[in-house]
């Protein structure tokens, strides 16, 4: 402490100046670039107050203190929807997010100095080590404690398909690395000007031209392979949006009111003469698996309609009560078969939402998270089969949170799902920016796996996007507001050459995550080596 105050002392006005404006600026940019804000293009530069602000060697503290604040007060703003369920985990996630945001900017302030003056290649190599750092740091995110992969910087183009088709290619990861190496060339570019009118050298920056290359060129060229699309009618879908408060969703006083909600709406739609109707999450007020009079109201309901439904709900199998399993589930009900005696388990549970983690160790955890038993999650892919009159397809069913996961869906397509159904419940989280954010997750995964994914909420965001991340059809009621109770038919369609076909992503995996890896290696390997041998040759003068 003593040591902060020391140092603090001696900060400049200048520096709490930059500090105060690279803070504000960054927020801003970080914030606008993801959904529900509608400034995508502010991902192309969010970094380069700080990253500008490197070259000044700020002092350290100083420095890294407010990239800390700046990334908590951003994510703040982006989770602040949280607050529904948990201000306190609100602010404890937005803390622990922060820690990423500044332990990338800790190695810029260290890498991006070192690499003044240097070598072409050593430049080159530091960009895509930082590049690749940033991405490493995702993957982290979305594995380490159970994985929090929510809006990683890829989501930011959620709307911008032009941007995402080298996606199918190398998963995510690389959206989000083109768009922070465009940021790093950028601010090389800058400093490297403002070096040139002031000692008239080292104009020409190769960094800048790769990334123009990396960008455009290469997201032109790929954006190309969405041209000459053949695309043919897959089916049309129904989806239903019952829109239940949460407070009331497990209330037994509202059971039946919520039962005839559900009957009422979806047999509204049978006059739009659907092929088959998705339901959102876990949609019943009481579990279909497990109750024979849920499932015999279920299959009632189904036969009424005449085609068939899938639908989340919970799913409970054992015997007495302590030998029970509960399951967040999708299942499926045929008009004429009734309900499919498989169903898909939901495999990503929700830490302190559907399960208490160690909760056989720390039992005393469970009293404040008062969330009853455990779920249990599943294991497998569990594709479930859809019949229709011209074709079979396997539908690969995701739940909720699970969809933020490149893994899922690309385990569910190597299985050979032909359609990804994503049924979800962002009731929890009130009418802000989680259903926006939430959806932008989806847009990737479709182009991941070049399937289309067809999303269905208990309040939205409901609609589908096509294997190239463009988004077809969105429900709004008549206000334009997704979030409504209603519900509708999509004339779904899919491109006949990804019928069958895997993407390079959907066959080789995390492969670019490795690269990046190694990126990162030898770039701040060869970053340090060229600083000790400078050095030593100072100290040999």
């Amino acid at each position: 402490m003593a040591a902060l105050k020391e140092e603090a002392s001696q900060w400049k006005r200048g520096d709490l100046v930059k500090a105060a404006a690279t803070f504000v600026i960054s927020v801003v940019l970080l914030v606008v670039s993801f959904p529900p804000f509608d400034l995508p293009e502010a991902a192309y530069v969010f970094a380069i107050p700080f990253l500008l602000w490197c070259y000044a060697l700020p002092p350290q503290r100083l420095f890294l203190g407010t990239v800390f604040l700046a990334g908590f007060l951003s994510w703040v703003v982006l989770i602040f929807w949280l607050r529904h369920v948990t201000i306190g985990g609100m602010l404890f996630l937005a803390f622990y997010l922060a820690l990423y945001y500044a332990g990338w900017f800790a190695a810029v302030r260290w890498a991006l100095p070192r690499m003044v003056d240097r070598a072409m290649g050593v430049r080159l190599l530091g960009i895509f080590a930082l590049a690749g750092l940033w991405v490493l740091l995702e993957y982290t995110r979305g594995h380490f404690l159970t994985g929090f992969l929510w809006l990683p910087l890829a989501a930011s183009q959620w709307e911008r398909p032009l941007m995402l088709q080298s996606a199918s290619y190398a998963g995510a990861w690389s959206v989000s690395f083109a768009l922070i190496f465009f940021n790093l060339a950028i601010t090389s570019y800058m400093q490297r000007m403002y070096r040139f009118y002031r000692e008239k050298k080292g104009r020409f920056c190769p960094e800048f031209y790769l990334a123009l290359v990396l960008v455009f060129f290469v997201s032109f060229g790929l954006y190309r392979k969405t041209v000459g699309q053949e695309r043919k009618e897959l089916m049309r879908a129904g989806i239903m949006q019952p829109y239940i408060p949460q407070e009331a969703k497990w209330d037994p006083a509202h059971a039946l009111e919520i039962i005839d909600i559900l009957e009422r709406t979806t047999l509204s739609l049978k006059a739009l003469e659907p092929d088959v109707m998705f339901w959102p999450e876990a949609v019943t007020p009481y579990a279909v698996k497990g109750d024979p009079e849920v499932e015999e109201w279920i299959e009632d309901l189904v036969s009424k309609l005449d085609v068939t439904l899938f639908l989340g709900a919970i799913a409970i199998e054992g015997g007495n009560e302590q030998e029970e399993e509960w399951y967040n589930a999708v299942t499926m009900v045929d008009p004429k078969l009734g309900l499919y005696s498989e169903y898909y388990r939901k495999r990503h549970l929700v830490p302190f939402g559907e399960y208490v983690p160690l909760r056989r160790f720390f039992p005393w955890v469970a009293k404040f998270v008062p969330i009853g038993g455990d779920f249990i999650p599943g294991e497998s892919p569990s594709l479930l089969p859809l019949s229709l009159p011209s074709f079979r397809v396997e539908v690969g069913s995701l739940i909720c949170f699970e969809d933020v996961f490149p893994s899922h869906a690309r385990q569910s397509v190597e299985e050979g799902a032909g359609l990804l159904y994503v049924a979800t419940n962002n009731a929890w989280y009130g009418e802000g920016g989680s259903a926006y954010q939430h959806a932008a997750h989806s847009v990737l995964r479709a182009v991941e796996t070049r399937r289309v994914v067809l999303r269905v909420g208990n309040g939205g965001w409901s609609g589908w996007i096509d294997e190239f991340g463009v988004i077809r059809n969105t429900y709004v009621d008549g206000e334009g507001s997704i979030y409504a109770r209603g519900g509708t038919v999509y004339e779904l369609t899919r491109d006949q050459r990804w019928v069958g076909r895997e993407s390079f992503y959907v066959k080789h995996g995390d492969w670019f995550v490795l690269l990046c890896l190694g990126f990162a290696f030898v770039g701040f390997f060869l970053l340090y080596r060229e600083e000790k041998k400078q050095k030593n040759a100072e100290a040999l003068s």
